[in-house]
């Protein structure tokens, strides 16, 4: 094992439902979760004599995503048939698209456990409807063809991925670009987004190369599944091929199937290759042209993409990389964020207003921040009277939770809580003459420059504090004891 070297090949295929209202090639709604084979039509059950239509808004999404991923928008593309029998596929064969697909040749950018970003080359992306789906119970099985025809993206990249972190962050990335473009919703656990990573092995052996057979794992929906099937099926062929010598050459390619309670691959059956589906062109569809008008009418919808909003975050307002990755991960929050300082809010303060109390408050509702419906303008009021000292730090969180129980103006709120800040110097000069006449010893201890000093200074503030019930505003104490106490020394 000591000579022994080698490099994992993983690539990426990638289903994402898009976010249409009806399916693929028919008008049946997509619905999530409904009554099993309620959304069904003749098209999408595969009938006789039926004709499919295609959804022109499915495609629009597609040719967005594609261009968020920096790929090839061909003008001209087609429809096939990949053939193939399965019980949820009732037509036995799937619309899908072959040798011209709707985008090619593009990139992700992705973040490295060095630090350093590294990009990964996407193949292709194109539009084909999804299959029903299979349940098994005991010793029986069922079919749900609801998701039968559903708009579906594959994007495959190119095997540019050496190990389970980077896959993971790919899909992280990925999945936060879809969401910016509002093509689909992305949520892994009901299907919108699954995951199918192919693994093998370059090796090098006592100046042989060889590679182990591709395995494909199939249907992912978690990223921490995608990140543990992709590392032990790495470690398994390793161990496959010290053991028993297997190679391309003397193996097969296979799928196989994540185990998450075992956390183990199983195999599933032998990978088909292309020429076992028999593409041809789709004789019911007619190609898709995309005329100038409508390429750009689809590049006018693009938005800033999450990655580059959150290095202008770090470079524009200065917030660490950790806060501006936490901001800009929906786009709704970056939305609501840039509005507030529009509004006025000085971007760390919202930031921390938002990150220590917001994202809190809206976690213990199981909602987003924004679905709170604190508005983005008395958002930015609330920091303004922080920075301005109206109330304190702990004072305005307590606001904002009462803006988001029952809303109302934090300046309204401020009054009718008390929790306004004394900033009247003649008011709290009273107030600092006597708590300086009653502690003495701690006026001392300032004024000996000692150790003791600066915890003498904290006691005396911690006194004016107490007698005013937390609202002197801290800076006008701190200003009148420097100069109460310069004045005794």
């Amino acid at each position: 094992m000591s000579d022994l070297k080698y490099k994992a090949i993983i690539g990426l295929e990638i289903h994402v439902h898009l976010n249409t209202k009806t399916k693929m090639f028919c008008s049946c709604p997509l619905e999530y979760g409904g009554e099993p084979n309620t959304c069904v039509c003749p098209v999408c059950l595969g009938m006789p004599g039926v004709l499919p239509v295609m959804n022109k808004k499915a495609y629009e999404y597609a040719v967005l995503a594609g261009l968020a991923l920096n790929c090839n928008i061909p003008r001209y593309t087609k429809w096939d048939r990949k053939s193939y029998y399965y019980p949820d596929l009732p037509k036995n064969y799937q619309i899908s698209q072959y040798d011209l697909p709707m985008s090619e040749h593009g990139y992700i950018e992705i973040p490295t456990k060095e630090g350093d970003v590294k990009k990964i080359r996407i193949t292709r992306a194109h539009l084909e409807e999804d299959a029903g789906k299979n349940t098994h119970s005991g010793s029986f099985s069922q079919v749900d063809l609801n998701r039968a025809g559903t708009p579906l993206l594959e994007i495959v990249t190119e095997p540019d991925l050496s190990n389970g972190f980077e896959v993971r962050e790919l899909a992280v990335q990925l999945q936060r670009i879809i969401r910016y473009l509002g093509v689909s919703q992305a949520d892994m656990q009901k299907g919108h987004m699954r995951f199918e990573p192919n693994v093998n092995l370059h090796i090098s052996r006592g100046g042989e190369k060889y590679k182990t057979p591709i395995a494909e794992i199939k249907n992912l929906n978690s990223f921490k599944a995608l990140e543990l099937s992709v590392e032990y099926e790495i470690k398994r062929q390793l161990g496959e091929f010290v053991e028993n010598g297997v190679t391309m050459e003397t193996g097969q390619k296979t799928t196989r199937g994540w185990d998450a309670d075992r956390e183990v691959t199983l195999h599933q059956r032998s990978k088909e290759a292309a020429n076992d589906y028999r593409y041809f062109p789709d004789p019911d569809l007619v190609p898709v042209e995309l005329d100038d008008e409508w390429f750009e009418d689809i590049k006018s919808r693009m938005c800033e993409l999450p990655l580059a909003r959150e290095m202008r975050f770090v470079s524009e307002y200065g917030l660490s990389e950790y806060d501006a990755g936490v901001l800009t991960a929906e786009r709704d929050m970056a939305d609501y964020f840039e509005d507030a300082v529009r509004g006025g809010a000085d971007p760390k303060r919202l930031c921390n207003i938002l990150t220590q109390t917001g994202f809190k408050l809206a976690k213990d509702a199981g909602k987003s921040f924004v679905e709170l419906g604190v508005s983005a303008a008395a958002m930015a009021k609330l920091c303004v009277m922080t920075d301005e000292g109206t109330v304190n730090a702990t004072a305005a969180s307590s606001i904002l939770e009462k803006m988001a129980a029952d809303g109302g103006d934090p300046e309204k709120l401020a009054e009718q809580l008390n929790l306004i800040q004394k900033s009247d110097a003649g008011e709290l000069e009273g107030i600092v003459d006597a708590v300086l006449s009653e502690n003495s010893k701690a006026v001392e201890d300032v004024l000996s420059g000692g150790k003791k000093s600066g915890k003498a200074r904290g006691f005396l503030m911690g006194q004016v504090m107490q007698k005013t019930k937390g609202q002197a505003n801290p800076k006008v104490v701190n200003q009148l004891l420097g100069e109460k106490l310069r004045i005794k020394n």
